[in-house]
C-alpha cells in the first residue's frame, strides 16, 4: 500500500491549502526553508479519514523505500476510532473490550486512542538531515502543539516523565515514534473535537487514571483545518529553527 493507493489528493492542491498567507506554512513556490539550510520543505499530505493500517503500511513502506535524496513528508490524517498499542504496551492498560479494534504496532509506548475529531500529523523525516535526535524532535512536537494553543491563550506544557502535552494535568496530545536507519514515522496527536468516552477504556499512554481534554473543551473553537495548518506551521518552523541553530553552532 502507497500513499497514492490511498486516494492522495494532487500536491498542488495540498500545498495550496497550507499556504494561504504568512501565518500558513510559506508559499509552496519557496520550497527552501531558508538561504542557508537547502533544505526543500516537507511535503504535506492532507488525507482527511482513512483507516489505520493502510496508513501504518504506508509510512513503513516510504521509511523503507526512502534514499538519500527523498523529500520529507507530513501526513495529516483522522482515523476511525482505534485504539493503538506501542511496543511496550502492556494488555493490561487495555480496560475492558470493546468494539473499537486494538491495533499493536511499532512506536514507542503503551497504549493511545485515535478517533474522528483528532488531529494525527505524522513525520516522515531523514533526521541526520535536520540534524535531530530523539529527545530534540519529541521536544520539538511538544512545542509545535504549546505554541499552537498558546495563540488561543491556554497555557499548556510537556512533562519529562511522560511525553505529551498536558493543560492542567489533562492530556490533549501524544507523541510516538518509530526511528528507521536515521529515519522516523508515527507522530503526534492532538485532541480537537472528539468523543472522549473511548479514552475510559484504557490507561491512557499506560498510565491509570490520567485525565484527557480536548481544544473544544478549553474555548479553542476554531475551524479544524485551521488548527490543522497552524500545528502544521509550527512543526515547520520548529524544524527551520532548530536546523539553524545548528549550522550557528559550526565553527
Amino acid at each position: 500500500m502507497t500513499i497514492q493507493e490511498l486516494g492522495i489528493k494532487n500536491q498542488e492542491s495540498d500545498e495550496k491549502h497550507f499556504a494561504t498567507s504568512e501565518s500558513r506554512i510559506p508559499n509552496p513556490e519557496s520550497r527552501i526553508l531558508n538561504p542557508a539550510s537547502c533544505i526543500p520543505h516537507p511535503v504535506i499530505h492532507s488525507l482527511g479519514l482513512v483507516e489505520y493500517l493502510p496508513i501504518w503500511e504506508a509510512m513503513k513502506k516510504f521509511t523503507n523505500d526512502r534514499t538519500a535524496d527523498t523529500r520529507d513528508e507530513i501526513w495529516l490524517v483522522q482515523h476511525p476510532p482505534v485504539f493503538t498499542q506501542g511496543l511496550a504496551g502492556l494488555p493490561e492498560h487495555l480496560l475492558q473490550s470493546t468494539e473499537i479494534p486494538v491495533i499493536k504496532i511499532d512506536r514507542g509506548g503503551q497504549i493511545t486512542y485515535h478517533g474522528p475529531g483528532q488531529i494525527v500529523a505524522y513525520l516522515l523525516l531523514d533526521l541526520r538531515r535536520w540534524k535531530l535526535n530523539v529527545r530534540e524532535l519529541v521536544n520539538l512536537m511538544e512545542q509545535a502543539v504549546i505554541d499552537l494553543l498558546g495563540e488561543y491563550g491556554v497555557a499548556a506544557y510537556g512533562r519529562v516523565d511522560a511525553p505529551g502535552v498536558y493543560v492542567n494535568d489533562a492530556k490533549i496530545a501524544s507523541l510516538g515514534l518509530k526511528i528507521k536507519h536515521g529515519c522516523c514515522y508515527h507522530g503526534l496527536s492532538l485532541n480537537v473535537d472528539m468523543n472522549l468516552a473511548p479514552y475510559n477504556f484504557i490507561n491512557p499512554c499506560g498510565y491509570a487514571g490520567l485525565r484527557v481534554t480536548q481544544c473544544v473543551e478549553l474555548g479553542i473553537t476554531a475551524d479544524f483545518n485551521e488548527l490543522q495548518a497552524e500545528l502544521t506551521q509550527n512543526l515547520i518552523h520548529g524544524l527551520q529553527k532548530h536546523y539553524q541553530s545548528k549550522q550557528h553552532l559550526k565553527p
